[in-house]
């Protein structure tokens, strides 16, 4: 069986474009990085009309969808020639609008955000904070920090991803700090468990909650743990927009 490794902005997925059976446990053996391909996620595409659908799995067989992954997968279908530089992209999220902006560039709309509530004190890992709830396609708690330099994203992560505030389900945790007229971002994901050099729900929940807080006005540049740049632009029927880098690693074969 093919597969294809893929990278957005370190955000990093195997791709498979062919049917298989429990695609939870494809993605906890592919996605492993000592005895698997490695990746945070699994991408499952296959073709459709206007261009591909898509489900995203975490590395721990959990699905969801992902931004930076339905980039992946556009910038896939579009090197493919599923689809022109304008593709139609099915989700868990819903169907969603992509573009290839340029080589290796990719913009995707986003769910629209919901459920925003700012302001929230909890108690975590030790400490009191304040944090920012917003749902982009899936939840997120937005925690600004003075320095992300020598932060325990992984321990302090892990504790207020599965604080009572945000119900059984959890949250993924972006810890975030203004860097001029942009962000600095690190995130803790659920499914992957861990921090990850990007995450685009993360990109855009900050930025979100970076506007609604008047820190800046859109489009709002976000530097991830990977050290590049997403951007994430707001839509005037109240959609958003992500775009930064996508392209293809490498490809190879793995044993059914």
């Amino acid at each position: 069986m093919r597969f294809w490794k893929l990278t957005a902005a370190g955000n990093d997925f195997v791709l498979l474009a062919s049917a298989v059976r429990a695609p939870g446990a494809w993605a906890r053996r592919l996605c492993d990085r000592r005895a698997g391909v490695g990746a945070d996620g699994l991408l499952l595409v296959r073709r459709a009309a206007g261009g591909a659908a898509v489900r995203y799995f975490n590395s721990d067989g959990s699905e969801a969808f992902c931004g930076n992954g339905t980039r992946c997968a556009a910038w896939w279908a579009f090197a493919q020639g599923w689809a022109g530089r304008d593709l139609r992209l099915r989700t868990s999220a819903g169907a969603v609008a992509a573009r290839v902006m340029s080589r290796e560039s990719v913009a995707v709309d986003m769910p629209e955000p919901r459920g925003l509530r700012l302001g929230l004190r909890l108690r975590a890992g030790g400490r009191a904070l304040t944090a920012h709830f917003v749902e982009v396609g899936v939840p997120h708690a937005v925690v600004p920090v003075r320095s992300l330099a020598g932060l325990d994203v992984a321990g302090l992560g892990r504790a207020i991803r599965r604080h009572r505030a945000f119900g059984r389900a959890g949250a993924n945790v972006d810890f975030v700090r203004r860097a001029g007229a942009g962000l600095d971002l690190r995130t803790y994901e659920r499914g992957v468990e861990g921090e990850t050099w990007a995450c685009g729900t993360g990109a855009a929940a900050a930025a979100v909650v970076a506007w609604k807080l008047g820190w800046l006005r859109p489009p709002v540049r976000v530097r991830v743990r990977g050290g590049q740049t997403l951007t994430v632009s707001f839509k005037t029927a109240g959609g958003l927009r992500l775009c930064g880098p996508a392209r293809i690693v490498f490809s190879g074969e793995v044993r059914p």
